[in-house]
């Protein structure tokens, strides 16, 4: 039985807390609820979103301590995090620095360590802000939203997760119970980057990479990932240029390539001319890392 109590507070509205004691129980207050609900996991995003007032949900719906929701395991291809895994956790977990090393590098770009220590995966890619960093890992790795409602669990791409700002594919009565991420094979690079005012930040423009070369160093497998660019993170259709091997001016070609086409984003930090403009540095920089970071990885 879920706890349930009124809260009055300076800012947010007047809402009703309830803090469900397992999935089926929160799943169930959502599908009477629907858009007067809203979950609150580490917080982070809202929090502050409640206090500014630009959500005003009935009832708010505490999942933090829902058993089973902040685990990290194994699952034959994959690597399984409850939306529950706090940030600070998962920057630890040696499993996600060996089956999941894109996931790693880009933590430390999460905020500060202090808000690490709250944020969760789940909640970050439930947010879906266009400049955050683990839904960028998501997408750029071809990864999964598992969603769980009363009726039944699906599974979403999350490629195909992500609409827009603040916007996904998840139902009113659907909770994110966890992300399954393709574990990284052994042989591939990595790399990460990124530009912000200050570190910490929202990502101006952040950028993705894993690549796998083949025996004669050319490109076997490349996935590439741009956030913080459009409404939402992106993976460019980079297959036609497997089999080529990598230098500058391939990562040049493939930064104006994964560019083309984009819609970027225009605000107070940056024109859009400017993000694409870092976009395609950011891709050429990690692009080379990932390159260089697959060779150290190849069998000597």
């Amino acid at each position: 039985m879920a706890t349930r109590i009124l809260v009055e507070a300076m800012k947010p509205i007047r809402f009703e807390y309830c803090r469900p004691v397992s999935v089926t129980d929160a799943t169930a207050v959502l599908a009477d609820l629907r858009q007067d609900a809203a979950v609150l996991a580490g917080g982070l995003s809202l929090g502050p979103m409640l206090n500014l007032r630009l959500v005003r949900p009935r009832t708010v719906i505490d999942i933090s301590r829902l058993r089973g929701l902040d685990d990290i395991a194994l699952r034959d291809s994959v690597a399984v995090t409850g939306a529950n895994v706090v940030q600070a956790d998962a920057l630890d977990s040696e499993i996600i620095r060996r089956e999941l090393p894109l996931l790693a590098l880009a933590l430390p770009w999460v905020g500060h360590f202090q808000t690490r220590n709250r944020g969760t995966l789940g909640g970050s890619v439930a947010h879906a802000d266009p400049s955050a960093e683990i839904p960028l890992c998501l997408v750029t790795t071809d990864g999964t939203v598992v969603l769980q409602s009363r009726k039944h669990e699906r599974r979403v791409r999350a490629r195909e997760f992500f609409l827009g700002p603040l916007t996904t594919a998840r139902q009113r009565d659907e909770l994110v119970t966890g992300l399954e991420w393709p574990r990284a094979p052994a042989d591939a690079g990595h790399a990460f980057a990124e530009i912000a005012q200050r570190h910490g930040d929202f990502a101006i423009a952040a950028a993705a990479c894993q690549v796998r070369l083949d025996d004669s160093g050319r490109i076997a497998a490349l996935s590439l990932g741009l956030g913080g660019v459009e409404s939402r993170p992106v993976a460019a259709d980079v297959a036609r240029f497997v089999g080529n091997p990598i230098d500058d001016g391939l990562a040049i070609q493939l930064g104006d390539h994964a560019t083309h086409g984009l819609t970027a984003m225009q605000d107070h930090v940056a024109t859009a001319d400017y993000r694409l403009a870092l976009a395609r540095e950011l891709i050429r920089r990690v692009v080379l890392a990932a390159d260089a970071d697959a060779r150290q990885r190849r069998p000597q």
